[in-house]
């Protein structure tokens, strides 16, 4: 009889236990190990030193590069990602009108999502290319002579901006799927009193979706902060390290300058922005969410009282 509890405990554990072993093997493992070499000197070719405090304080005190490329990514995720989300919205919400070929529009709209940021570095590094890039072909056909993209510090960073906004399938389909939630009853309701569809959108659909808003928020900030592969092969950090951005200089000082314990410290000193901006998003999320599961228990509370 014991025996049989046991299996019967145990085998839910086993069919996750794939997911455990890799959990701990490739996410645990590794972020307490790069905690511990937080606090070591650890050049990847001699012998690790113990120094405690010292890559945090060299990082706060000495290193000038650290300002910098915290602004630079401060300034990429302040512009970034209100646009992603204005754009997943806008898709979204064109891809929810009943047009005809409507399932062609939102393949086509999807499609940039599940390319590689290799595939999309190339594509837009011909796009915005100065010489013989599209954009620019496309600019001075209304006669407007454009910029140098990639090579202008004054356009680099909203070059890499634009670039990384060409990936907002997944956004987009995650707002299309929350719209198709909400029941057609109320849209209904709202055009016998006289809504048109702009009414409808910020008085019905954004808020019935903000749970969802808050969830893409989140994700943004986070992706915009570990933005690497896009901003290497693109730019390469410049010029004049005008997107340099703190995840690019983080990977230098691994796997190029071999510090790996100081890109350790900088990895966490990340990990703590993300988390503080996040908490911070989800602090204020109580004047700006919509539950529906809240008001429904509203009501019951009121009908109770009265």
């Amino acid at each position: 009889m014991k025996k049989k509890n046991f299996i019967k405990t145990a085998t839910p554990y086993l069919f996750i236990s794939p997911w455990i072993f890799g959990f701990l093997a490739f996410t645990l493992g590794p972020l307490i190990l790069s905690l511990v070499m937080s606090f070591f000197d650890w050049p990847l070719t001699s012998e690790h030193t113990f120094i405690g405090l010292g890559n945090y304080i060299e990082m706060f005190t000495q290193d000038d590069q650290f300002w910098k490329s915290l602004i630079i990514s401060l300034k990429y995720a302040a512009i970034f990602v209100p646009l992603n989300l204005i754009l997943a919205l806008f898709l979204a919400v064109l891809i929810t009108q009943p047009v005809r070929g409507v399932k062609i529009y939102r393949t086509i709209f999807y499609i940039p999502a599940v390319i590689s940021g290799v595939a999309i570095s190339i594509i837009w590094s011909w796009i915005l290319n100065s010489d013989y890039g599209v954009l620019n072909y496309l600019l001075s056909l209304i006669g407007i002579e454009g910029p140098d993209w990639l090579v202008d510090p004054a356009w680099a960073l909203f070059a890499v901006i634009l670039a990384s906004a060409f990936g907002v399938g997944t956004m987009m389909l995650i707002f299309y799927t929350d719209m198709k939630n909400i029941s057609p009853e109320i849209y209904e309701a709202a055009s016998l009193d006289g809504a048109g569809p702009v009414r409808k959108f910020f008085s019905i659909t954004l808020p019935m979706i903000t749970p969802t808003l808050l969830f893409n928020l989140i994700t943004s900030i986070i992706s915009s902060f570990q933005q690497v592969t896009l901003v290497m092969l693109l730019t390469g950090g410049g010029p004049l390290q005008s997107t340099y951005f703190y995840g690019l200089m983080t990977y230098n000082n691994a796997f190029k300058h071999h510090k790996m314990g100081y890109a350790s410290a900088n990895a966490w000193v990340m990990f703590i922005i993300i988390l503080l901006l996040t908490a911070l998003v989800f602090k204020s999320s109580s004047a700006w969410v919509f539950y529906e599961s809240e008001v429904k228990a509203n009501k019951k509370k009121g009908g109770k009282k009265a």
